[in-house]
């Protein structure tokens, strides 16, 4: 028998349908795993301490290489020691030393980490980028590792109190644009986020409150324990007290990140917009870059949560009572209660701002009764003006106007 052979392709039965006529139309539906690591460790730098290595896998491995995007401050303060690590597990790493203020913290800064993954010439899936710094420059960072080549796998390292009980927490990376806060961004997770609150004992006073206004958010909308616990210890918190991690502070940290995993896990992408980790989060992002000199994050957060408390006090969903107990909280942690940007008629920019961002509603989260949340679509103008003159009113008795 004599074989012929073409060069022609053969055709296989097929194991799918196409649609027929008279039209065609395709339906693709898809999920997409999410799975990342959040770990509480101590003596990160130790080159004892095997996390950092083993989330670059650098344990036990030779040859691996790893690009290290560090925030200048830091850099200035712990480079020795993050270089010596690196060295002590044979690791190649490569050093990108970029300011991490809010005033830089641009899609610049997100090229300027795309260049050098690829002057480095890193691999796609095996290699991995490290930030190392404050919120700002993670999500500067993870907005460049999520458009590198469509996405490429990065390890935080939060530095700052803000960047490890919020920014470090969540899988939303974005920089500013115009005078619009996280105006562009994605959601992109991290492999691993790794956080050390020795690095806290070097951060100052003002940033340690910047952070606390994160923690303070989830305790009245989710967690009245926490709050409970804030009033106790506010005094004793600073750099040094979070450093040494003891029981308190602990469980202060700990508390605020399970609180805030809580309520992103089942909303990474944010498909509902009834958020209530939104808190503090409705006025502040069109307000905050319009101050100057520029408001801290939490500063202006602060503003924002003192404006809701009032809200939700004329509404009736939170006592005279309680309200002067989360506003009193939020001056003792050195936060402002106002702020001249924050007027009646820049607080409407900011909720209009904010109605876009929620797809056409408010979906205002104000807190309905401490450590719970309710959300409202019918704020007006005259309310807003109501609760800045009773936020003015007690920062007026209590000269809490500032920190």
């Amino acid at each position: 028998m004599t074989e012929i052979t073409t060069n022609r392709p053969s055709r296989l039965t097929s194991g799918f349908d196409i649609p027929r006529p008279p039209g065609l139309t395709w339906y693709v539906q898809a999920q997409q795993p999410v799975g990342y690591e959040i770990s509480l460790t101590r003596g990160l730098l130790n080159p004892a301490n095997p996390a950092l290595a083993k989330a670059v896998g650098a344990d036990n491995r030779d040859g691996v290489r790893a690009l290290v995007v560090v925030d200048k401050v830091v850099d200035d303060l712990y480079g020795t020691a993050l270089r010596s690590y690196f060295t002590a597990w044979q690791a190649d790493a490569t050093w990108l030393v970029m300011p991490g203020d809010e005033e830089t913290k641009a899609l610049e800064q997100v090229v300027e980490v795309t260049r050098a993954m690829t002057e480095m010439g890193i691999l796609r899936r095996t290699e991995r980028v490290v930030v190392v710094g404050g919120g700002v420059l993670m999500d500067v960072v993870g907005m460049a590792a999520s458009l590198y080549r469509r996405g490429a796998p990065y390890v935080r390292v939060p530095t700052t109190l803000v960047g490890q009980v919020d920014a470090g927490v969540g899988v939303k990376t974005g920089v500013n644009h115009g005078t619009h806060k996280n105006r562009l961004g994605t959601y992109f997770a991290p492999e691993v986020t790794l956080i050390d609150p020795e690095f806290l004992r070097t951060v100052p006073h003002r940033h340690i409150a910047n952070g606390l206004a994160e923690i303070i958010k989830m305790a009245l909308i989710k967690d009245a324990d926490l709050f409970h616990l804030l009033e106790e210890t506010v005094a004793q918190i600073s750099s040094d007290t979070l450093a040494d991690c003891g029981a308190d502070m602990r469980e202060v940290v700990s508390r605020a990140i399970a609180g805030m995993l809580d309520e992103l896990e089942p909303n990474l992408w944010e498909s509902v917009l009834e958020r209530s980790v939104d808190y503090g989060h409705t006025f502040s992002p069109s307000l905050e870059l319009r101050a100057d000199p520029p408001l801290l994050h939490g500063e202006a957060v602060a503003v924002d949560m003192a404006v809701c408390v009032a809200l939700a006090t004329g509404r009736q969903y939170l006592s005279p009572a309680d309200a002067g107990r989360a506003l009193a909280l939020i001056a003792a942690a050195g936060l402002p209660l106002t702020h001249p940007v924050f007027t009646a008629e820049l607080l409407q920019i900011g909720l209009a701002d904010a109605v876009k961002h929620r797809d056409g509603l408010q979906r205002l989260p104000l807190t309905d009764g401490i450590g719970s949340c309710v959300f409202v679509n019918d704020v007006t103008p005259a309310e807003l003006a109501r609760a800045l003159e009773f936020v003015h009113a007690y920062a007026d008795r209590t000269d809490g106007s500032a920190p």
